[in-house]
């Protein structure tokens, strides 16, 4: 009986800090505020998705790479569309503020402002 109380404990905690930005479970985020970002990928209809959460970067890193969201198994994840990102930090403990699309390079940029649910 312990043994199959501590299986469902530890399924749980993984469960729960699944999804991680730059190592910390988004639900731990010690940010108020965060940006999303979202960039058309080469040859498909789907985006590359980099959060901004006014992390310090490393001198001669890819900043997006450091600020994407990767599962429990270390892999970034792949959103379908800007709303699927939206949707996601929702349920992630985030409200939707405001959105600007720029054109670079003849694409799209996505930046959508998001702000931590507050709780009652």
């Amino acid at each position: 009986m312990n043994k199959i109380l501590l299986f469902f404990a530890l399924s749980f905690s993984l469960a729960s800090f699944g999804q991680t930005i730059n190592g910390i479970p988004i639900k731990e985020l010690n940010a108020d505020y965060l940006q999303i970002i979202g960039t058309s990928r080469f040859m498909s209809s789907k985006l590359n998705i980099s959060i901004d959460i006014g992390q310090r970067t490393k001198l001669f890193s890819n900043n997006n790479e450091t600020a994407r969201i990767k599962d429990e198994n270390g892999q970034v994840l792949i959103f379908n569309s800007i709303i699927d990102a939206l949707n996601f930090m929702s349920a992630n403990g985030y409200d939707f503020v405001s959105a600007n699309i720029l054109t670079q390079d003849d694409s799209n940029v996505y930046y959508y402002l998001m702000k931590k649910k507050t709780k009652n």
